[in-house]
């Protein structure tokens, strides 16, 4: 049923490319292999990049793209598009995937989206963060219909001190890894607070959820996808009588929450910003802070200046996911949540993953490090040190990255002892502009432990952007 959805979206975009004749429509064609010992690709070499990067140790991709941007952001209207497919391969197996795929529509302030478009959730920072907890850079996007408002707004009457972004979001799980036609919903509402004050708060909540889905195996439907089973999903409200007994007690589908605070400050040169997520599997819904998770969390600091631009960004940043509510399920009777499992789920046996990768957070080890039939992960209880930095070097942009984690694997089952990981990248690109604005990168990644196993890798791309019509006139 889904699996034309690409097609639609070429179908629907075509009265894009006649709107944008008078726009620029730019090509983006990427080319890069990758080799390393070990079983798996080192850490960081393919847990960034939207599941692009395939995890065996030896692997080559070929990346094609066509968008165009926002080019009138004055005007009442305007809109973009982005078709992009990858070709990869190596010993096993050849695939080729359509990676994003959109319609963006924008009226004043609202925005409308129909497809496949890679995003960034959540306040952590956007260049040198593991990854947000809810939603981080490992998995491919899934195709969805979004409303809402996708840019920060001011809030009437607030003198712009106040401003607001938020949208709604209900889509599809296209991998079919062991239920068929999962759905997804998400909605989320961000407030900022400063205006054009040096200092700013930042509160931001994320609900997401997967409902729906039939076992092809059994036609066993996990739950049911009428319009009052919807409003039970995007209220979070208990499940019908047609509803598994779990969804009757709890909620209707498998719920997570997200909520973030964050505050930046602007001194001189400097931009400083600190940051914390949390996550809430269990009712009642508690301020971030106030409910039963609050050991857990993602915290992070980071600096980022214009005046040394050998080093411009520098962060560290704390995930801690072992306490989970606790070990317990109830006391004197009395359901208090606990044992949280995050990321997991018996009416969906793969959990918060897609074409076996975490949609969260990557230390979450996802579904693909399994190697029984299990299509869970098997590591759920962390706890990790992050560090980045980033620079400019006579026009080299290099990234560096070093996560050190200690693994408990789940509740039940627990690993027999703590595992120790430790993951590496350097990564280095330079634009060569005299040489028809190529790019070249090398990045080099490692992993030390018996997490993953051991494994040093290196990963070379050439990448080539710019104006379509150009290109083909030439």
């Amino acid at each position: 049923m889904y699996k034309n959805l690409p097609i639609l979206a070429f179908i629907l975009m075509f009265p894009f490319f006649a709107v944008a004749q008078n726009d620029t429509i730019h090509y983006d064609i990427r080319v890069s292999g990758l080799t390393s010992s070990g079983a798996y690709a080192p850490f960081w070499l393919q847990s960034r990049d939207y599941g692009i990067t395939p995890s065996t140790p030896q692997s080559a991709t070929f990346l094609v793209g066509v968008q165009k941007n926002f080019d009138h952001p004055d005007r009442l209207f305007d809109s973009n598009f982005k078709v992009s497919g990858f070709l990869s391969t190596d010993h096993l197996k050849t695939n080729f995937y359509f990676q994003e795929w959109y319609a963006h529509l924008r009226l004043s302030v609202f925005d409308l989206v129909f497809g496949s478009r890679e995003e960034q959730f959540g306040n952590q920072d956007q260049t040198l963060s593991s990854g947000g907890f809810l939603f981080s850079q490992n998995a491919r996007p899934i195709p969805c219909l979004t409303a809402g408002i996708e840019q920060y707004t001011p809030v009437p009457f607030t003198r712009g001190y106040l401003e607001v972004k938020g949208a709604i979001s209900e889509g599809v799980f296209l991998d079919n890894m062991y239920m068929k036609n999962v759905l997804f919903h998400h909605k989320y509402i961000y407030l900022r607070l400063g205006g054009n004050l040096p200092v700013h708060l930042q509160y931001n909540f994320d609900h997401a959820a997967q409902w729906g889905g039939v076992n092809p195996n059994s036609d066993i439907v996990a739950t049911p996808v009428g319009f009052k089973d919807f409003i039970d999903v995007f209220t979070g409200g208990h499940g019908g009588a047609d509803a598994n007994r779990s969804d009757q007690i709890n909620a209707l589908g498998n719920h997570i929450i997200s909520q973030g605070v964050r505050v930046d400050a602007d001194i001189a040169d400097f931009k400083i910003g600190a940051y914390w997520q949390n996550l809430l599997e269990d009712g009642p819904i508690r301020l971030i802070g106030f409910d039963m998770n609050t050991p857990d969390g993602l915290w992070g600091i980071s600096i980022h200046n214009t005046r040394f631009p050998f080093i411009n960004g520098i962060l560290y940043e704390y995930l801690n996911t072992t306490d989970q509510s606790g070990p317990f399920a109830g006391i004197d009777g009395l359901d208090y949540g606990g044992v949280d499992n995050y990321f997991t789920n018996g009416s969906y046996p793969s959990g918060w993953s897609y074409y076996s990768r975490t949609i969260g957070t990557p230390f979450i080890s996802s579904p693909l490090y399994t190697k029984n039939a299990d299509l869970s992960t098997l590591n759920n209880r962390v706890q990790v040190h992050h560090i980045g930095i980033e620079g400019d070097i006579s026009g080299y942009h290099y990234r560096f990255l070093s996560s050190f984690s200690k693994n408990y694997g789940n509740y039940f089952p627990s690993f027999p002892a703590m595992i120790q990981n430790t993951s590496m990248l350097l990564e280095v690109h330079k634009l060569f502009t005299g040489l028809s604005n190529i790019e070249l990168g090398c990045s080099m990644g490692a992993d030390f432990g018996k997490l993953y196993g051991n494994s040093v890798g290196i990963q070379f791309s050439i990448r080539k952007t710019g104006d379509l019509l150009r290109f083909v006139k030439r």
